[in-house]
């Protein structure tokens, strides 16, 4: 990373005309990596072949746009007198809430055009949503953005973060709460957490809600502490909509499993696919 006076260059390099910032690099690695956690459980799971990259392909675009408009709704007065600005994502201003909604619609849409169960599409892609979720954070730290409200020094060495982290928290003469990284821990336990929520064998669902709830309620505590929250009626709407996502979450796990609409669980699947291998297994054999 090209670094000026201890602080990083937001602009990774040029390419010509063209520039290249470190928020893309680091959203798209993110992306990457968690579709390759999606990818290879999805194969355990008996996904057909290549539909995660087929959803990828319209969930990571229509994600992208409907993290950027979620974003500019709430900032509008930003942007009336540049449109133009609109456009301009490698300035930073997703919101991941917005990211998550476009993308949930492309998945319910896909599957059933598809034929697919979207619950089990969803069970399968949480762990890797979350992770590209913790790594996005740290464009928004690229950025000097997203972060919390004044501290000192003293405090943030005090958290025994890095000489870089500290570096990057000073903006225009003043040091800031690192709430980019308060996340991006929160979600990269959460994901320790769902890829062991795998061997307890949930009912279907379950797995992609227990995500919703986690990141749900680190994202309450932590959006307290920013400076830059987006706002309806002088209310923090991250921090209303995590609540109503927890209560949305936790009563859709009680009404599937009073409905009997999560009988089947996430193991179970694996146990069929490997009975078909060892079948086929035998008949080679034979």
């Amino acid at each position: 990373m090209v670094v000026t006076n201890q602080i990083i260059d937001p602009v990774a390099f040029d390419l010509g005309p063209i520039t290249v910032q470190w928020y893309g690099i680091i959203i798209m690695l993110g992306a990457v990596l968690g579709y390759l956690i999606a990818a290879s459980e999805a194969d355990k799971r008996g996904l057909p072949k290549d539909t995660l990259t087929d959803l990828l392909l319209y969930a990571i675009p229509i994600s992208i746009v409907s993290a950027r408009l979620y974003y500019v709704i709430f900032h509008w007065e930003h942007y009336t007198g540049d449109l133009g600005r609109i456009l301009a994502v490698w300035e930073g201003g997703l919101a991941i809430h917005g990211g998550l909604i476009g993308a949930v619609i492309t998945t319910v849409v896909f599957a059933k055009r598809r034929g697919l169960l979207f619950w089990k599409i969803a069970d399968i892609t949480a762990p890797g949503i979350l992770l590209g979720q913790a790594i996005g954070r740290w464009g928004n730290f690229t950025n000097q953005e997203a972060h919390g409200g004044e501290v000192s020094r003293e405090f943030l060495e005090g958290l025994l973060l890095p000489e870089f982290i500290v570096n990057q928290m000073f903006i225009d003469g003043v040091y800031y709460h690192p709430t980019f990284l308060y996340e991006s821990i929160w979600s990269l336990i959460g994901v320790v957490f769902l890829l062991w929520l795998r061997s307890v064998n949930l009912r279907r669902g379950e797995l992609f809600l227990t995500y919703v709830i986690w990141y749900s309620v680190g994202r309450f505590f932590i959006e307290s502490l920013r400076t830059d929250s987006l706002m309806i009626f002088d209310l923090r709407t991250a921090m209303m909509l995590s609540v109503v996502l927890v209560i949305v979450a936790v009563g859709l796990m009680v009404y599937r499993r009073k409905k009997g609409l999560s009988k089947i669980r996430y193991l179970d699947e694996e146990s069929s696919q490997t009975n078909n291998h060892s079948k086929e297994k035998k008949k080679i054999k034979k």
